[in-house]
């Protein structure tokens, strides 16, 4: 038996409640993320688990959750004393827990020389010589930086990641106690298909998957085909090099997706949908699965969703691997068993999708501001961003960077203050030469464009793309060959081969790539490259094809010297 409405609102009041309460507890947070787990976090928690058994120490409250978001400094956990500031360590093993245990959880003095620091070591140093304290020695609250203070955090804006290192993903009281449900509850009650696709349109949200279409705008468009059956659609099948927005996403908070999707299917009028989530993600499906079974004993999936007589469930299908699959009409047919190979459109996936029935496919990014914009209101969504982009894009930074992990910025931030202020910077003794926005579609900016502000169309003017949100960040001992040629490489590998230029296209391209590398190369070959990119951009199939060549493109537009002086070294 579900629950009601009511009820749902009173597990809201007291997971408020109780967590008033918990502060007045120390809370050790232990993050549990892909990214920790795979660096040792399961050994921290029992550790902690154990020093709270053994000490006898009653005064603590462990909770588990996902990413924190900066990935490179797992495993991490973040210690929160009443009426202070959160403290997060680094790089934590089962002796530095212990150690934090007993002097930061215990004695409450913190430990200075495992806090994550990165760009604040100046201050800190600078607070430590006022206070007359020697660096490395346990020093009170108010000398370090609590979380809020360190600009990988401070210069972020959270709203998809919002509950980010807060809530246990595989409780769902702690989603339902942070105004969780609370927009599909508002819309299952008082609001229509037009009224919820107005809100969405109003707020300018546009797609998170790549192509950066207007949201409200495919739901109308899927909303005015007749009565019949319609499917919601989730795109979890993030395969771009670099890429893990989406399984961060899913692993710390996946009721936000579950929730947007009920919301989307209200608007366009769908019963059935599924999460296409790449099977290499298994703690994402794990989690999904749970959280998908938790909520429909909670009356939120299935028939009669909390007594309002609409009917709606979500199935978890795991893809197998196939990069092409998350073009949108690939999706599908890897969805009804068959080869995920694209299909020309128009028709469009809104008019004829899954099994040729209307359908929209949003992706996970997009899918979690959903139940904010409709609670909060499209005028709060739209008071941050650009004027053609709002709201906030989530990134996952990766390459030759300090601060490897997953952000999240108001649209038009400038691209240096995401790769210095939030990434910490490229990593010592190198120098930036390029960040890779887009992956294999996108295309790199260079350090002449450092400061160009991140949105869809400027990105597009420079040449590259916001893509779904994947940013490698590459020094200058990397060269521009070798970057086109590990995209390409990717891509020629990953091309369904339904079309010759998708085929054979990106082979000849990659051929003449290892050519000049290896010092084979001629004058003609630049042109030859050029020639072949613009061919494959106007004649491939898909989306995917299209863009295949635009690292080629990229690195010929800002480093074409280095393209030269390779053949030249051959004549």
């Amino acid at each position: 038996m579900g629950k009601t409405i009511a009820e749902i609102n009173g597990i809201r009041d007291n997971v408020i409640k109780k967590e008033a309460e918990d502060k007045k507890l120390i809370r050790i947070y232990v993050h549990m993320g892909t990214c920790g787990i795979a660096s040792g976090a399961t050994s921290v928690l029992t550790t902690l688990r154990k020093e709270i058994k053994e000490n006898k120490f009653k005064g603590a409250k462990i909770i588990t959750t996902g990413c924190a978001g900066i990935c490179s400094k797992e495993p991490l956990i973040t210690v929160a004393l009443p009426g202070q500031e959160p403290i997060m360590y680094e790089y934590i093993n089962d002796e530095k827990a212990k150690e934090i245990f007993a002097s930061h959880v215990m004695g409450g003095e913190i430990v200075t020389e495992y806090a994550f620091l990165r760009g604040m070591e100046t201050q800190l140093k600078e607070r430590m010589e006022n206070n007359g304290i020697i660096e490395g020695e346990a020093v009170v609250d108010s000398s370090i930086p609590g979380i809020e203070e360190v600009p990988f955090f401070a210069v972020q804006e959270q709203r998809v990641m919002k509950n980010r290192g807060l809530i246990d993903p595989n409780n769902i009281d702690h989603y339902i106690g942070r105004d969780g449900y609370q927009g599909a509850i508002k819309v299952l009650t008082s609001m229509d298909s037009a009224e919820i696709i107005k809100v969405v349109l109003d707020s300018g949200i546009r797609g998170r998957g790549g192509a950066g279409f207007p949201t409200g705008l495919k739901w109308k468009f899927a909303a005015q085909e007749p009565d019949g059956m319609k499917y919601m659609l989730c795109n979890a099948d993030e395969g771009d090099p670099g890429a893990f927005m989406d399984r961060s996403v899913l692993e710390s908070d996946p009721h936000s997706v579950i929730e947007g999707m009920i919301i989307a299917s209200k608007a366009i009028g769908a019963h059935m949908g599924y999460i296409y989530c790449r099977a290499e993600y298994p703690l994402a499906v794990e989690t999904l699965n749970k959280a998908i079974k938790k909520a429909r004993a909670y009356g939120l999936l299935g028939e009669n969703i909390l007594g309002t007589g609409f009917d709606f469930d979500i199935e978890v299908y795991e893809g197998a691997g196939a990069f092409v699959c998350g073009e949108e009409t690939a999706l599908m047919r890897s969805i009804e068993g068959l080869r995920g190979n694209p299909r020309p459109k128009p028709p469009f996936p809104a008019h004829a999708g899954l099994w040729e029935k209307p359908t929209v496919l949003n992706n996970v990014e997009t899918l979690a501001n959903i139940p904010q914009i409709i609670y909060k209101g499209s005028e709060w969504y739209a008071g941050i961003g650009t004027e053609k982009s709002k709201g906030t894009k989530v990134f996952s930074i990766t390459g030759d960077i300090n601060n490897v992990g997953c952000v999240e910025v108001p649209i038009g931030t400038a691209l240096s203050t995401i790769v210095n202020d939030i990434g910490g910077g490229v990593v010592e003794g190198k120098r930036f030469k390029a960040a890779q926005l887009g992956g294999p579609s996108g295309g790199c900016i260079p350090l002449a464009h450092i400061d160009v502000p991140v949105d869809y169309e400027t990105l597009q003017e420079y040449g590259s793309i916001m893509g779904s949100g994947g940013m490698i960040v590459i020094t200058d001992d990397k060269s521009a060959v070798d970057i086109a040629k590990f995209f390409m490489e990717f891509c020629t590998e990953e091309s369904c081969g339904k079309c010759i230029p998708g085929r054979e296209g990106t082979k000849q391209i990659l051929n003449i790539l290892n050519k000049i590398e290896s010092g084979r190369g001629d004058a003609s070959d630049i042109p030859k490259l050029e020639e072949l990119a613009s061919v494959i951009q106007k004649t491939a199939l898909c989306a995917l094809g299209k863009t295949s060549a635009n690292p080629v493109l990229s690195t010929l537009r800002y480093f074409r010297s280095e393209y030269e002086e390779a053949v030249s070294k051959n004549n």
